[in-house]
């Protein structure tokens, strides 16, 4: 199961994230990408990706893996750290960002006394001198939490600095649709970032692949395929049709089966792996029930 839940799955998102994101970056004369970015508005600006998705769409994993395979970053020179990863910490303020930002990029500890000011300046005096590329920013809807006007302000502020010559690094922004709402309200900074959002999943459009990766996965445990031909329909609603939490409940499925001691996935093992997770009473699991579709997940599903 260790060696299932570390595999990444490819899908058209990724080379739809990287559309997004090469562009921002420089080549060199042979074509290949160098990491620097790419400026514009008459050489003061860079730009940035604002990726939305709801919970459990897999948004983090797929810009991680972006990232750590991209070409521009695989063997960074000695001293450089051209990516910066954070998670918007709790309490989400601007200040806890900026200590945020300073611990990924290896910084010794500052003191939470410091004035907010302060620490961003030390933030762009570091991904300056560390020769940063990125700044990744992941779960950014939370740093507007507080619904205060003067505080918006501020973050936004913040981002269009980042993106300032100066210091001019790639801002990527990864939360679910209050983010761009938000993010909105300020056209310089709307104007700095594409979207790139992904619409939810459908048996239509998604239900040849999703029983491929079924497949997939089965042959690596071990296990027969299921042979139910209304599983994938249940599962991608049983998944809120995000894309992370179908993959993730395909592994549930698949770890409740071994530990079963089975030689064949079913139905049954979806079933008690959902029941785990969503804590659902049997008649409302979509698994099980007969008029599934019909099911109100509002009342058990997870934040």
């Amino acid at each position: 199961m260790a060696e299932l839940r570390d595999t990444y799955v490819k899908t058209p998102r990724d080379t739809l994230f990287d559309d997004h994101f090469n562009r921002l970056l420089k080549c060199g004369h042979d074509g290949s990408f160098v990491a620097d970015p790419v400026l514009f508005t008459n050489g003061t600006e860079t730009r940035g990706v604002a990726l939305i998705d709801g919970p459990g769409g897999g948004k983090t994993s797929l810009v991680d893996h972006a990232l750590r395979v991209h070409p521009a970053f695989i063997a960074p020179p000695p001293g450089t750290k051209p990516v910066i990863k954070v998670r918007v910490p709790s309490p989400a303020t601007l200040k806890s960002l900026a200590l945020e930002i300073l611990a990924e990029s290896g910084y010794p500890e500052v003191s939470k006394r410091r004035e907010r000011w302060m620490l961003w300046q030390l933030v762009r005096a570091r991904i300056k001198a560390l020769g940063t590329v990125v700044i990744w920013i992941d779960e950014a809807h939370d740093l507007f939490r507080s619904g205060k006007a003067t505080e918006t302000y501020d973050i936004l502020n913040t981002l269009k600095s980042l993106m300032q010559s100066e210091v001019g690094v790639i801002v990527i922004l990864s939360g679910i649709e209050d983010l761009w709402q938000i993010a909105s309200y300020d056209d310089q900074v709307k104007r700095r970032f594409t979207k790139l959002s992904f619409p939810p999943l459908s048996n239509a459009k998604d239900g040849k692949p999703i029983a491929s990766q079924i497949e997939r996965f089965c042959q690596r445990a071990g296990l027969l395929p299921p042979v139910e031909t209304d599983l994938v329909p249940r599962l991608i609603f049983a998944s809120y049709e995000m894309f992370g939490r179908c993959i993730e409940n395909m592994l549930n499925a698949i770890e409740v089966a071994l530990n079963a001691g089975a030689t064949q996935l079913d139905a049954q093992h979806f079933a008690r792996a959902w029941a785990m997770q969503e804590g659902c009473p049997p008649q409302l699991n979509v698994f099980l029930a007969p008029r599934w579709s019909e099911i109100n997940r509002s009342g058990f599903q997870a934040s």
